[in-house]
């Protein structure tokens, strides 16, 4: 008798953990979220090349050559603040070489930018900024205003446009606050 009663209770410990282990597979589970990127990150490290064109008007500006056209060639390295969505704030450094004919010249700016995320990938901005021209062996003071758009391509590279009105410190007469306009495409890697 007693060899029966230890068959039965073992059979039926033994379909108990087996009907255990079959409610185990019926749990329903929620599925996991799938993650989405949140597009492009403006804030951070960048640096890039651009070329363009420089004119010159009737006023001269820091030693060019009036009423001319020049050639650009520069490079800018720059970082981004995102201090509120989607206000963005820059600091960055830019060197031109400037050329035209039998001269050239040498362009070097600190400048503040201010813009707008318009979308994940596309930033509106203005920019301000101080720098000197140096045009064979004369330096001069000379300052910018002006603005761009920068639109992202991959996940670390924009292509930027950009257009400035440029003007020098000098005080001579009837000079204009604008004696110069700079037009530039860059492409730019940020870090």
């Amino acid at each position: 008798m007693f060899v029966r009663s230890l068959s039965l209770g073992v059979a039926a410990a033994a379909l108990m953990v087996g009907g255990a282990q079959a409610a185990d597979l019926i749990i329903p589970t929620t599925p996991q979220p799938i993650y989405e990127a949140a597009g492009f990150d403006w804030s951070g490290l960048y640096a890039g090349v651009r070329a363009g064109g420089q004119w010159t008007g009737s006023n001269a500006y820091a030693n060019t050559t009036v009423n001319t056209t020049y050639g650009v060639v520069g490079a800018a390295v720059g970082v981004n603040f995102i201090p509120v969505d989607p206000f963005l704030l820059g600091a960055e450094v830019t060197g031109d070489w400037t050329w035209a004919n039998n001269t050239s010249s040498g362009e070097f700016f600190a400048n503040l930018r201010a813009g707008a995320v318009v979308t994940d990938s596309v930033l509106v901005y203005a920019l301000g900024g101080v720098g000197v021209n140096t045009t064979g062996n004369t330096t001069e003071s000379v300052y910018q205003l002006g603005g761009g758009v920068e639109v992202a391509v991959t996940d670390a590279i924009t292509v930027r446009g950009e257009l400035v009105g440029q003007g020098d410190f000098s005080n001579v007469a009837g000079d204009q606050f604008f004696e110069s306009a700079k037009a530039t495409v860059g492409v730019f890697y940020h870090f």
